[in-house]
């Protein structure tokens, strides 16, 4: 083979290498997370470390933590909530950073009473600035079976998935709008379940019922890929589609609507 073409190929190969897609990497509950002190009693977790139990009960909640933290991931569990009577109880999926200036990502389920969805609460953090509520009452019982739930954070967008679907977009406002976006600080993957029946049923008025404890979150197969800087999460028309339809449909609450329209100048620009 010719220099000219033993280069060729070497291009070639380093062009196909740059274009890899980013791999997917399987966290292991027995090595790498850390179990919250404060409920590590009311935590199982399975032998093959693909899946972990937290539960609740009039003495304690519980929950865990990655050991590492990540910047710009999309990051996947799957989950079944705790069946029947849940009034009261929240249980969460969330990325954190450190601080009072932390950045924060949040999937939080409120419970409800037999009968009636479950409610999930989203939520973004930036620089300890909130504010970015947006929930929606279910349209499937998340106790029948795992469900799969995604945050993937990009430096241009944060996007929540539920089966692989989106429901909510949220954009990088950094440099048109002069708001905070998180972009700087890792953020390690934090899962639990506690009582947070002060608020989070019909404003606190359903208190948990503690005769139906233990309440048990089953988690399984959380996944972390790592982006490379400037990569995307782009959305299909079908994605758009489908967000209008979740929204028109199942959200309840829109922070949008909530505010003076001086701390929410985001929801005046197109999201797409």
């Amino acid at each position: 083979m010719s220099l000219s073409s033993s280069l060729r190929v070497a291009a070639a190969l380093l062009f196909i290498c740059n274009c890899l897609v980013a791999v997917s990497i399987a966290t292991d509950f027995v090595k790498d997370v850390d179990i919250d002190e404060w409920g590590k009693e009311h935590v199982k977790v399975s032998e093959d470390g693909a899946s972990l139990s937290l539960s609740l009960d009039k003495d304690s909640g519980s929950g865990f933590q990655t050991k590492e933290e990540y910047l710009f991931s999309r990051f996947d569990v799957e989950l079944k909530l705790s069946p029947g009577y849940s009034a009261g109880v929240v249980t969460t999926f969330y990325l954190s950073s450190l601080g009072t200036k932390h950045d924060e990502i949040d999937f939080e389920f409120l419970g409800n009473v037999t009968g009636e969805p479950i409610t999930l609460h989203t939520n973004i953090y930036s620089q300890g600035e909130g504010r970015k509520e947006k929930t929606y009452n279910l349209w499937y019982d998340p106790s029948e079976e795992y469900h799969l739930y995604s945050v993937v954070w990009t430096p241009k967008r944060i996007v929540f998935m539920v089966d692989d679907k989106p429901i909510r977009v949220h954009n990088n406002h950094e440099k048109d709008l002069n708001l905070p976006y998180p972009t700087k600080q890792p953020m390690r993957v934090y899962a639990s379940i506690w009582n947070g029946d002060d608020w989070a049923t019909k404003g606190g008025s359903v208190k948990i019922n503690w005769q139906y404890a233990p309440y048990v979150a089953h988690y399984r197969n959380l996944n972390i890929t790592e982006y490379e800087q400037g990569e995307d999460h782009p959305l299909t028309q079908e994605d758009k589609d489908y967000i209008e339809m979740v929204e028109e449909e199942h959200m309840i609450y829109n922070y949008c609507d909530a505010y003076e329209k001086e701390l929410v100048r985001e929801c005046d620009v197109p999201i797409y």
